[in-house]
């Protein structure tokens, strides 16, 4: 339930902190300031008694009366004699109160008793004697705003206006630090997905500049790294083909045996094949643009010269499903998803090749009926140079069908399944968004960013 984030946990942090740290100076400011207060409100409640005792005393039996009722009309203050009956209520047993009912006793004698009701009435209610020596006690009640603090709303607003500048300065700290972080986070998996990720600023405190102009270099770095990796790649490939298409004519023509011929000219086509494979590993991810393609036109068109080498091709595909992909990276995991079928469940097998619409998603499946992969070896299998040497009779190839896949779809956002065909055989499946989907999470894509910018 808590944030996980550095800006959240440090801001909550932070946040409190400054609430602990206020509270802790409110209790030490009442803690100073509530003997002072006591000591004024029990000068008040004791001359409000002396002063109604005086006038009672010194006021005419006739006139007390109408004294009593001036003194209830104009200043709030009742006066009731008390009976053995009463019906009280004590005061709240606070340390503020305690301090005021002990000063006021100090002043007005130890039988001053207090009550915050007097039968039906709610007030702050103090006994008092017209003289000392008399039994016979009086209720004089105050109003409670008088007793009331008058200015705790304020000082509790601007507490709280101060506390919200604190957090609003922690919060634009701690963003300082949070915001470069995630956007190395994200340049970081850029990194991990084998493209080049933009320039990150190196600007802001000293130590994020630092790793900042730290990564650029490494980024570059790394740049430079596959831009040589594909030229030597590329290099190597057109050194060693020309060879090769040299010794399969020289094959061809040796007069050799056919059958011999035959497995020699076999083991050539595997050799560039092979080479083929090390060129597209080589590559990386694929950069050119997403443009609108008919699935359906693409499916057939691969499936087409497999049927003329008569390999039995099953194609299931709806008339048409147009979405954005990236056309030669896409073919290419095709054509290897279907060259391993063929390969490793054999030419006289059937291969089944669908396609369909489902939840958002454009899913193309190559079927075949070969021994397929073992459920615990599938997500093994997905990783460069992985072979399985017992699942699958042909262990030619580098183990790079399933890698080279596993990177172009990724590369459109887009996922590969494995799974086990019923029967026998192994399922690959191609999970592509359709273009309203690629579009939400480019807009869910963009939203975050904008957020995390903004912060």
């Amino acid at each position: 339930m808590l944030p996980r984030t550095l800006l959240w946990q440090t801001f909550f942090l932070i946040a409190l902190l400054l609430t602990l740290a206020l509270a802790t100076w409110s209790q030490i400011f009442r803690h100073f300031e509530d003997p002072a207060r006591a000591r004024d409100l029990a000068q008040m409640v004791a001359s409000v008694v002396n002063l109604t005792r005086t006038a009672l005393i010194n006021a005419e039996v006739q006139r007390r009366t109408e004294l009593l009722i001036e003194l209830a009309a104009l200043e709030g203050i009742r006066i009731y004699p008390a009976e053995p009956t009463d019906e009280l209520r004590p005061l709240p047993d606070t340390r503020s109160m305690r301090l005021l009912t002990d000063e006021v006793r100090r002043q007005l004698g130890t039988h001053t008793r207090f009550a915050a009701r007097w039968k039906s009435l709610d007030g702050f209610w103090v006994s008092f004697r017209l003289d000392p020596d008399d039994a016979q006690d009086f209720w004089v009640m105050l109003p409670s705003e008088r007793l009331e603090q008058t200015h705790a709303i304020e000082w509790l607003i601007w507490g709280g206006g101060a506390l919200l500048v604190a957090l609003i300065g922690a919060y634009l700290i701690v963003s300082r630090i949070s915001v470069p972080l995630r956007n190395l986070a994200r340049s970081a998996r850029v990194v991990g997905s084998g493209r080049t990720p933009p320039h990150l600023p190196e600007t802001g405190p000293l130590e994020i500049a630092t790793v900042a102009k730290a990564f650029n270099q490494m980024a570059g770095d790394l740049a430079r790294t596959d831009a040589d990796r594909a030229l030597i790649l590329a290099g190597v490939s057109h050194d060693l083909r020309t060879p090769l298409a040299r010794l399969r004519l020289g094959i061809e023509m040796s007069g050799a045996p056919e059958t011999d011929v035959l497995a020699m000219v076999a083991d050539v086509e595997e050799m560039d094949r092979i080479i083929g494979q090390f060129l597209d590993f080589g590559r990386g991810e694929p950069q050119e643009p997403l443009q609108e393609l008919d699935l359906v036109r693409l499916v057939c068109e691969l499936a087409e010269p497999y049927r003329l080498r008569g390999i039995d091709v099953a194609v299931d595909v709806p008339k048409r499903l147009i979405t954005p992909v990236r056309a030669l990276p896409l073919r290419r995991a095709l054509l290897n998803l279907i060259d391993n079928a063929v390969r490793y469940a054999g030419e006289d097998k059937p291969i089944s090749i669908k396609l369909a619409n489902r939840e958002g998603e454009a899913l193309i499946e190559v079927a075949d009926r070969g021994p397929g992969i073992p459920e615990a070896d599938m997500d093994r299998m997905r990783h460069p140079f992985t072979r399985l040497e017992d699942a699958r009779t042909n262990t030619k190839g580098a183990g790079l069908g399933l890698a080279i896949v596993e990177r172009i779809i990724a590369s459109h956002d887009g996922r590969l399944e494995l799974r086990t065909r019923d029967g026998g055989g192994l399922r690959a499946i191609i999970h592509l968004p359709l273009e309203r989907t690629r579009a939400a999470r480019a807009r869910g894509i963009a939203s975050g960013n904008t957020a995390s910018e903004q912060l």
